[in-house]
Formats: C-alpha cells, structure tokens, sequence
C-alpha cells in the first residue's frame, strides 16, 4: 500500500470555480494576496489569474526582516512578472517595531525561542492587517496561501496568515502543491527552494517542524483514512513516535483550524469536516512507551 495523497489535474479546475464562485458570491472586484517568495502563495497567484483574468489579482510583498527575506523579495516579483500580475511591495518594518516597542519588556522576552515566536506571530498578523486594509479599500477578497499539511499541524499564526476570507489550497497537501505548481508552470527557482515563513534568518518550515514534507504528507493521509497509528508506522517505515509526535500536533491545533472557506477536495477536509477534537490533551491513542 502506498500511503501518500495523490495529484488529480481535476482539482486545478475546482479550485478555479471555487475562487470565481466565492468572489461573485460577494461582490467583490477581485482578490489580493500576499506574495512571499514561495511555493505556496505562488500557486494561489496563478490559479487566481487563471479563475479571475491577471487584472482582478493583485499581489502584495510585505517583507518584514532584512536577512530573511533577502532574494525572497524578488522571488515574488519574478513570479508577478511571469505571469503578468500586479503587485506592490509594501514594507512592514515599521509597523513590527512600533509593536514591540509598545509593549513593555517585548523585546526582554526571558527565552529568545519565545520572543522568536512572538515576535514572528507580530509581523504575521500585521501581513493580515495590511491585506485587508488593501481588500477593504478596492472590495477585494483575501486569498490565503496556506497548505493542508500547515493546517493540519498548526504551522500557521492565528490571525495572521491563518486569517483570510478563503483559502483556495487549504485541501491540498504540501506535496501535492508541488505537483500543482509544477503543472502551473511555476518557476523553477520558487519550486525547488527550501519551504520557509521568511519570518526570521535561517528559518526553515521542515526544520522547524522536525520532519521533511514528504513524510509529514503520509502521515497525515494515514490520520486523514483512519488508519490506526501503528499501521501507519509499518507501511510508511516512520518510526511510530515520529507519527504520535505528529498526530499530538494535529489535535493540538485544532483550534486554529475554524478559517476561511476552503474548496473541498479531500475525503476529509480542515475546518469543514475533518474530525476535530477541540480539547488540547484527548488523543484517541495513548504514547507508546
């Protein structure tokens, strides 16, 4: 048994009538999203353009650390010049500072891990900000750009870019985003670089998360058909702590998973009608020893 979730070229075309549904539904003119650089934003630019026409997409880069984002800013405008799209890069430096510069002992965090997660959450939520203060002023919608697996796992910041009005690749595993935007015609430097939030140097989405995209990916789709988690240890060769350790990240993060709209296409689907248990510590199977 191969226990990895598959491409279907159909959902490219439900993704499409998903996001021109959504947007005649209100009203809206068009969509904004922000740009980062990577694979995932990349992907909902493309099929936004595909859905709507390049004019009715407007894509905003909103870098917010200096040695972070360097090259990921023009990563994201090779990207709106590929395929034609608007854009604008709007710094949000300033904004991060006059945050933590407003909260007393901010920056005195007693554990930097702490500070760095806080701090990174900051310049998330003031990415929101800033997309919505642009969707309010041209009656856009807000499109997110985060994947399955991140949902899954909590690998997002709660109102930050978990906050949007849809998010159009929510049902698609990371791996199958690669699949995507390879079809897509994604550059190719945006699809082979190492996953990252650019919200700090060196940051790293599969370091930080301890485990590559393409093992999470099977994990999850072994949670996601109800296997039993020893059964999926002996199909996929993961050691059965690495997939308890991973199912402990589902359920804890459940409550971060009521979000925008996402287009259904898998058997269960985050924030719809995958089987949420909202309280942090009840997991169906107890730690092996």
């Amino acid at each position: 048994m191969k226990l990895k979730p598959s491409y279907n070229p159909e959902y490219r075309t439900i993704i499409n009538e998903f996001i021109g549904t959504k947007v005649k539904e209100t009203g809206a003119k068009g969509v904004v999203l922000g740009l980062s650089g990577g694979i995932d934003s990349a992907v909902v630019a493309a099929l936004a353009s595909e859905a709507l026409g390049k004019k009715r997409v407007h894509c905003l880069v909103m870098p917010c650390d200096i040695i972070a984002e360097k090259g990921a800013v023009e990563d994201a405008l090779l990207m709106a010049e590929e395929f034609d799209l608007s854009s604008e890069v709007v710094s949000i430096y300033e904004g991060v500072d006059a945050v933590l510069n407003s909260v007393k002992g901010a920056p005195r965090a007693t554990r930097t891990s702490i500070r760095r997660t806080a701090m990174g959450n900051v310049k998330a939520r003031l990415r929101m900000v800033t997309l919505y203060f642009y969707a309010n002023m041209h009656n856009y919608l807000v499109l997110g750009t985060s994947n399955k697996s991140e949902l899954l796992v909590g690998y997002f910041t709660k109102y930050g870019d978990g906050g949007t009005d849809t998010m159009p690749i929510g049902d698609f595993y990371k791996t199958q985003v690669f699949a995507l935007a390879e079809e897509l015609g994604i550059p190719e430097k945006i699809r082979e670089k190492p996953p990252s939030a650019g919200l700090f140097s060196g940051q790293s989405d599969e370091k930080e998360l301890g485990i590559s995209y393409l093992e999470l990916d099977r994990i999850l789709y072994g949670i996601e058909l109800r296997l039993s988690l020893t059964d999926i240890s002996d199909i996929t060769g993961i050691p059965l702590k690495t997939v308890e350790r991973i199912q402990r990240m589902v359920y804890r993060a459940a409550h971060k998973r009521f979000l925008g709209i996402i287009p259904k296409l898998g058997l269960r689907t985050p924030g719809y009608d995958w089987r949420e248990n909202v309280s942090l510590f009840a997991l169906p199977h107890e730690p092996s020893e």
